[in-house]
């Protein structure tokens, strides 16, 4: 067979299981941030502690990530995903029962340290089982990654709250399930790689573009790891204290706020799969341009809206500003083709450890000016998106 003939495979079983699994993965994690107001009560918690806890839990799922990107890179895991999905079930198992705050300090690492072993191999598998789809395949694996994220308010508003902490153990069951969806996963690896290397080695026979220059690549991921920072600053914003704005501006109840944090995440499930398939479309660089400026008008108007008008232009700002994360994680994939898992790893990790950095400052700032002045300053983060003019081109469609 020439090298012409071939035709690459994209593996959607593959890539929907990953992304169910994907979803239980996240959907657990995202009972952390849910619980916030329940555990601030019974705890006495103030807005710096609640930050630590998601501080705490970030990096956790970010020191790993690189290193364990870095050593399957040299020797697939293929069930590594597993052994990471066990530290979550140990975390999610000790938070329920959690009876001070070191403890849910210790539990929240434990999930962390799961999730940083998940993701790099699972970034693995999904770039080897698109086929010529690699912004499809990630907006899959992704969108299960966010509606699982979406989904933890709604559950924390169903049962966490009526039923108190101790709950959280009856989500283990998602954790079993997951387990046995990654076993299934694991078993397929080994046709799917042999698959994405023929691919590859045939694209490269035809192709004669040059690799990007050692300089091109450390601007670009200098420049992409910028851009995540400030992404991820203006999101957890949301996620850690979107619910105690709604409360704390318009005196909506605890349930309703949780509500209203799943339509906000679940618009960033939506926008990470609709990003994804564009970018194959019309390339990784104009995606990220409209994704980290389009939301400025909108994140400007943000402090001074009503609440209907507040809950619109958080939909419309997250659905804008999720849709460059497959770009991102793919651009960067393209600047250092030979270490998959490294850069799943790093960006994955990033995603981590920034976002809890970021959440223990806002908590910082929440408790010196208020949630609404927090929300006013967070507002121009999106200028940030300047920097995307560095970028490096690529040929990235």
């Amino acid at each position: 067979m020439t090298t012409s003939s071939i035709i690459p495979r994209t593996y959607m079983p593959v890539l929907a299981v990953l992304g169910i699994a994907h979803l239980l993965n996240d959907l657990m994690q995202s009972l952390i941030p849910a619980v916030y107001p329940l555990l601030k009560e019974s705890y006495a918690l103030d807005f710096t502690q609640i930050g630590m806890i998601t501080l705490t839990f970030q990096l956790a799922g970010a020191m790993l990530q690189p290193v364990v990107g870095m050593v399957t890179d040299k020797r697939p895991a293929p069930y590594s995903p597993v052994v990471g999905m066990m530290f979550t079930l140990a975390g999610l198992i000790s938070l329920a029962f959690a009876a001070s705050y070191t403890v849910i300090l210790i539990s929240v690492a434990l999930i962390g340290i799961g999730s940083s072993i998940f993701h790099p191999e699972a970034t693995r598998t999904a770039r080897y089982a698109a086929g010529g789809r690699q912004g499809l395949a990630q907006g899959i694996f992704q969108v299960g990654g966010q509606t699982g994220g979406a989904l933890g308010p709604v559950f924390a508003a169903l049962i966490i709250v009526p039923w108190g902490q101790p709950s959280l153990a009856w989500f283990a069951v998602a954790a079993l399930s997951a387990m046995m969806l990654l076993i299934w996963i694991g078993r397929q690896q080994a046709e799917i790689s042999e698959a994405f290397a023929t691919m590859r080695a045939a694209r490269q026979s035809k192709s004669d573009k040059p690799q990007p220059s050692r300089r091109n690549v450390a601007i670009g991921l200098t420049v992409l790891t910028f851009l995540m920072f400030t992404k991820n600053t203006y999101g957890e914003s949301f996620r850690s204290f979107y619910t105690f704005y709604l409360i704390e501006r318009f005196d909506v109840s605890i349930p309703f706020s949780q509500m209203m944090l799943f339509v906000f995440l679940l618009a960033a499930a939506v926008g990470v799969l609709i990003g994804g398939i564009v970018g194959d479309r019309v390339g990784r660089y104009r995606i990220i341009w409209i994704s980290v400026l389009g939301p400025l008008p909108l994140t400007l108007i943000l402090p001074y809206a009503d609440l209907f008008w507040t809950v619109a232009l958080t939909i419309m700002i997250n659905l804008i500003m999720a849709s460059a994360f497959a770009s991102i994680l793919i651009y960067a994939m393209e600047l250092l083709p030979n270490r998959i898992g490294l850069i799943g790893g790093l960006f994955y990790g990033l995603n981590f450890g920034l976002a809890g950095i970021s959440a223990a400052l806002l908590g910082s700032l929440a408790d010196v000016y208020g949630v609404e002045t927090l929300y006013q300053i967070c507002a121009l983060l999106p200028l940030a998106g300047l920097m995307a003019w560095f970028l490096p081109r690529i040929d990235d469609t």
